[in-house]
C-alpha cells in the first residue's frame, strides 16, 4: 500500500486543527508540543484522523504494526489498515460522528502485521475538536485482544532482526533508531513486543533467545542476523 503521497492540510504538525482566529501564543505552542510528545509515547497504537478515517498523525506504536515510520502513515486511510469484523459498525459510527455525539465507539477489527501475523483487537473512536460546524476530528486507539503467538514458532521480520543484532552489540535505543530508520520509542516498542511474544524479560534474555532461535549468527562480532529466506524483508 502506498499512501504516503496523500497529505492533510488540517494542520502543519498533523494534530487536529483549531478553529480560533487568535494566533498561537508561546504557551499554546508549548502545550501543543507537550501533547504531541505524550501522544508519541502512548504504548497503544493510536492516531488522530479526519472524520472520513484519513490519518492526520500516527504514533510510533501504530506505525510499528506495519513496519513503517509514523510520518509515512499521514494521509493513509485507517480503513485500509484495519478490517472491521462487522461492517454495520462503520455505519453506526459514521452516523454518530455526523451528529457530533461525544462518546466512545468500539469496533472489533483484524489486521496483518509487517511480519505477516494476523492480529485481532478493538478500535475505540473518540470525537475531538468538535466545536466546528464541519465534521470533527477523531482520536483512534487500538486495544490488542489477541497477541502474537508465543514460542519457537514465532518469527521476526527484518527490522526486528536488525534491532536484536544491534541490541546484542550494546547499541542504545537512539543508536538503533538511527540505524534502522525508526524513533527511539519505535525501537523500544519493538523490543517490548518481542519480550511479550517470547515471554522473556530484559534485553539480555531477548538476545539469548535470538541466538537460541537462530536469528543471530553465532561466532560473529559485531552481531548480525542470520540470512533467512522466510523472513519478511522491507
Amino acid at each position: 500500500m502506498d499512501c504516503g503521497e496523500r497529505r492533510s492540510d488540517n494542520s502543519a504538525d498533523g494534530l487536529p486543527a483549531t478553529h480560533s482566529p487568535v494566533p498561537d501564543s508561546a504557551a499554546a505552542v508549548f502545550w501543543r508540543n507537550r501533547a504531541t510528545g505524550l501522544f508519541d509515547r502512548i504504548p497503544l497504537p493510536a492516531a488522530f484522523c479526519k472524520a472520513d478515517g484519513t490519518i492526520l498523525r500516527a504514533n510510533p506504536a501504530l506505525a510499528a504494526e506495519w513496519g513503517r515510520l509514523a510520518g509515512s502513515l499521514r494521509g493513509c486511510s485507517a480503513l485500509e489498515l484495519f478490517h472491521p469484523e462487522a461492517r454495520d459498525q462503520l455505519r453506526s459510527i459514521a452516523e454518530a460522528i455526523r451528529l457530533h455525539r461525544r462518546s466512545r465507539y468500539p469496533m472489533a477489527v483484524r489486521w496483518t502485521t509487517a511480519g505477516g501475523v494476523e492480529r485481532r483487537g478493538e478500535v475505540s473512536v473518540d470525537l475531538v475538536d468538535d466545536t466546528s460546524i464541519d465534521e470533527p476530528n477523531l482520536l483512534v486507539i487500538v486495544h490488542v485482544v489477541e497477541e502474537e503467538p508465543i514460542g519457537p514458532s514465532a518469527t521476526v521480520d527484518d527490522t526486528e532482526a536488525r534491532i536484536l543484532a544491534l541490541t546484542a552489540g550494546g547499541a542504545t535505543a537512539a543508536q538503533i533508531a538511527s540505524a534502522v530508520g525508526l524513533t527511539a520509542d519505535g525501537v523500544n516498542y519493538h523490543l517490548k513486543q518481542l519480550s511479550r511474544r517470547w515471554g522473556v524479560s530484559g534485553k539480555a534474555a531477548l538476545v539469548a533467545r535470538a541466538y537460541v532461535e537462530g536469528i543471530l549468527a553465532p561466532d560473529v562480532w559485531p552481531p548480525v542476523p542470520v540470512h533467512n529466506p522466510y523472513r519478511t524483508v522491507r
